[in-house]
């Protein structure tokens, strides 16, 4: 779980972006900007969403994607990745990748895919409704 003072820090980040706010995801922190997701802090570090048009500018910074492992033990890279070291340093060297992020989550957004939802573990496993004893069907 990321320390207050960190969260509390890339938030002030991504504060000139629009209104910040986070909640508890993944074992770390999941940010918002204008309820849009696009940020990460996983382990004391910050990811920001990005997609085709923005990755090689992140991978040219020597940024690295976030990868985790499945419980089969494969190894599932997404589309978040490390801010750079320098931009940690203020929000004026933040703001052109957090906007990156902005740009690729906004993009993600305006594709419409939605992951569909899993069914309710109780609905799943719900059995038949039974009929009281010494009833039979219908009349």
């Amino acid at each position: 779980m990321a320390a207050p003072q960190f969260l509390s820090h890339c938030q002030e980040l991504l504060a000139p972006l629009g209104a910040v706010r986070s909640r508890r995801m993944f074992g770390g922190w999941g940010l918002y900007v204008d309820e849009i997701f696009l940020a990460l802090i996983i382990e004391e570090r910050l990811y920001l969403k990005t997609d085709g048009s923005t990755r090689a500018r992140f991978e040219a910074a020597g940024c690295t994607p976030f990868v985790y492992h499945q419980t089969q033990g494969k190894a599932v890279t997404v589309s978040y990745y490390t801010a750079p070291d320098e931009a940690l340093d203020a929000p004026a060297l933040m703001e052109p990748w957090a906007r990156l992020a902005l740009q690729a989550a906004l993009a993600h957004r305006a594709t419409g895919v939605k992951r569909r939802p899993k069914p309710p573990a109780a609905a799943a496993a719900k059995r038949p409704a039974r009929r009281p004893p010494g009833r039979k069907g219908p009349a």
